[in-house]
């Protein structure tokens, strides 16, 4: 695709190689049913778009983020929000509630993040750019032999980073995208923390060159904000970071839409791999509580 031109009556520019565009020619407050459908096209093919100059109103971001499907609060964080699908996070100096390590949001749910829709309120004037990587193009890249064992391989996530390591999730390491059928990989540093069908001295090295290889410059795109601009991703094939090296007030909006259950790109080819007891054991102490209590609600 050239790196501008029009689609669907927008105006569309490419920003990088891998993933990502700029969206002109829509008022989002304004859009409908229609706008949406030209809107989801362009998501599937770029992964990751922005609309500069949006400033929505809390209301017109609600009902844009539900032309692309239900609304969920975050199941993590309380804003003592009228509107609990709709939250608003402050950070100031580069503290606070700052997303800076590579992740796919909400990994550690069974049902994790469909897609997210940012407003961004208020930047600094320098720093705090989102970085992005297209996890597709990540896992393409891999050599067939690698691509085939991780295929049969899936990954346990936990929300320790929000305080709650006892919530769970098992999801494959290579997903299927539910709408373009295509393969990616579905790890990251934030959530993951081991490979369900490895030992723990076997997961670690596995995950380490995966986090690494996904976040590399050339799947990516680095995106400076302007206040105004709205983002939306698709959370089943990216990952993002943001950089936590600005000064000033850095303040987003942002509604998620829930509700996505990860396919697997294979059938299940192993069993968990868990130690016999030993002092070792600890390693796989959480993963025994995940498949002991997912046993008890399958006899449920």
């Amino acid at each position: 695709m050239a790196a501008s031109g029009e689609r669907s009556g927008f105006e569309v520019t490419r920003l990088s190689g891998s993933l990502g565009a700029e969206v002109r020619g829509i008022r989002l407050g304004q859009a409908g049913p229609d706008e949406a459908e030209g809107i989801r096209s362009l998501l599937l093919e770029h992964q990751v778009l922005f609309f500069p100059e949006q400033y929505l109103t809390p209301d017109e971001h609600i009902a844009f983020g539900r032309l692309f499907g239900e609304l969920e609060s975050h199941p993590n964080l309380d804003f003592e929000s009228e509107r609990p699908e709709f939250f608003e996070l402050h950070a100031t100096g580069g503290k606070g509630a700052i997303a800076d390590e590579w992740h796919s949001d909400l990994s550690c749910q069974d049902r994790p993040s469909v897609l997210a829709i940012l407003h961004m309120v208020k930047c600094p004037a320098v720093g705090g750019d989102t970085m992005w990587a297209n996890m597709t193009k990540a896992y393409e890249e891999l050599t067939p032999p690698m691509q085939e064992f991780l295929e049969g391989l899936s990954a346990l996530h936990d929300a320790h980073p929000h305080d709650h390591p006892e919530q769970t999730a098992i999801h494959p390491v290579v997903r299927i995208h539910p709408e373009t059928g295509r393969k990616s990989l579905f790890v990251n540093e934030h959530f993951t923390r081991r490979i369900v069908e490895l030992s723990h001295e076997e997961s670690e090295p596995v995950l380490r060159f995966l986090t690494r290889w996904a976040t590399q410059p050339r799947f990516g795109l680095r995106y400076r904000w302007s206040e105004g601009t709205v983002a939306m991703w698709d959370n089943r094939c990216t990952q993002h970071c943001v950089l936590n090296d600005f000064e000033g007030e850095r303040v987003i909006q942002r509604v998620t839409v829930m509700g996505d259950e990860p396919e697997s790109a294979v059938p299940a080819r192993w069993e968990p791999y868990l130690k016999p007891f030993s002092a070792a054991s600890r390693h796989d102490r959480q993963l025994k509580v995940h498949l002991r209590e997912r046993d008890r609600r399958g006899r449920g």
